[in-house]
């Protein structure tokens, strides 16, 4: 996405970023965040508007959308089971009452996010740009609190939505390869997470990458937009071929879209990497606004979702409306199916905590480490 613009866009843009508070300002009250939503989604649909004949297919206002299969409340892991393998098998999209252009072969060959998602994701990657970086290194750990809540029911039958459940994840940051990749702490319970092999075999630990995201490796990342969906591109489609994952399960706009929203909620984010992955989204085709997005702390925010419109469902991350901060992300039924009502929950989460510790089971809250909250 070219974030140089002129004239009124230029202008629009400008009045965007002066009326969007600086992300210090995170305690605010409802109403002033409910001020802040509303302004802002003014300004994205006034910078939305084109200035010839709109397509008849642009989006009325602001929705939102993402897709594939409803990912679990708990990261379960076990023998011969990956952090990758939930990175990019688990994911949920969903969407509301209007269905985005169809996802194609080819994400850099087709449209990019309608202008009112495009206009929001620039104005997210330049605050993520802004924000302060970390030093890690190879013997700390990423530390993330969350919250949950998934679909316990079977696969194409009604949903059974468990109650949100706080989870802490804490993952290693060596460059590899690793078996021991973590810990999981949830209902009471400590769970490694370990990769291997069936037994009797020699384990087969995994090396920093999309299947692993240490913060290293995610700083070397292209910060190209185009080249950093393209280097996506590839690695999931590497991992496909070695899961031979069949050709009616593909979808390469879908799978990037969702690759991108679980490296958000799943990892912590150099700032020059959020702020590529934030324009590289925009380029995805089907990628919209969800005007008003709940997360699983009750968090209302704005939402940049996409449809999954053959399975029905949407997923949209959410921001919070006044800092621009990502807070977690939902899924939801956008039409009637066998898993329920149209607008069904199907699954949402928040992140409450981030940061760095150097042991498994510190926490950044009470050791006094680097730490973001939301």
């Amino acid at each position: 996405m070219n974030d140089r613009t002129s004239g009124p866009d230029r202008a629009e843009r400008e009045e965007l970023a002066r009326l969007s508070p600086a992300p210090a300002e995170r305690d605010l009250p409802p109403g002033r965040h409910l001020h802040h939503k509303d302004t802002l989604m003014r300004l994205i649909d006034q910078d939305g508007t084109p200035a010839a004949a709109p397509s008849p297919d642009a989006p009325d206002g602001a929705r939102a959308a993402r897709s594939r299969f409803p990912r679990p409340a708990v990261l379960l892991p076990a023998a011969g089971l990956a952090l990758g393998g939930v990175l990019l098998t688990t994911l949920a999209v969903t969407g509301q009452d209007g269905a985005p252009a169809p996802s194609g072969a080819g994400t850099a060959s087709q449209a990019a996010a309608p202008r009112g998602a495009a206009v929001l994701l620039d104005r997210i990657a330049s605050v993520a740009e802004k924000s302060g970086g970390q030093t890690v290194t190879g013997d700390q750990f990423v530390y993330v609190k969350s919250l949950s809540s998934g679909n316990e029911g079977e696969f194409g039958g009604p949903v059974k939505l468990t109650e949100p459940d706080e989870r802490e994840v804490w993952i290693s940051q060596k460059a590899g390869p690793v078996i021991d990749e973590g810990l999981i702490h949830q209902d009471g319970s400590y769970i490694p997470i370990t990769v291997g092999v069936p037994d009797g075999e020699t384990p087969v630990g995994y090396p920093a990458g999309l299947n692993r995201p240490t913060y290293t490796w995610l700083a070397s990342l292209p910060t190209d937009p185009d080249a950093l969906l393209r280097r996506l591109t590839t690695e999931i489609t590497r991992d496909q071929d070695t899961r031979d994952t069949p050709a009616e399960d593909r979808d390469p706009d879908r799978d990037a879209f969702d690759a991108i929203g679980e490296l958000l909620r799943e990892t912590l984010m150099p700032p020059k990497t959020a702020a590529a992955l934030y324009k590289a989204a925009a380029k995805i085709p089907g990628v919209t606004l969800d005007s008003d997005a709940v997360d699983a702390a009750g968090r209302h925010g704005i939402g940049v979702a996409r449809d999954d419109t053959r399975a029905g469902w949407r997923t949209a991350w959410i921001f919070d409306a006044a800092t621009l901060e990502y807070l977690g992300e939902r899924g939801y039924l956008i039409r009637d199916t066998s898993m329920g009502k149209k607008g069904t929950l199907i699954n949402t989460s928040a992140v409450l905590e981030r940061g760095v510790v150097d042991a498994l089971r510190a926490r950044p809250s009470t050791t006094g480490e680097s730490s973001t909250t939301t």
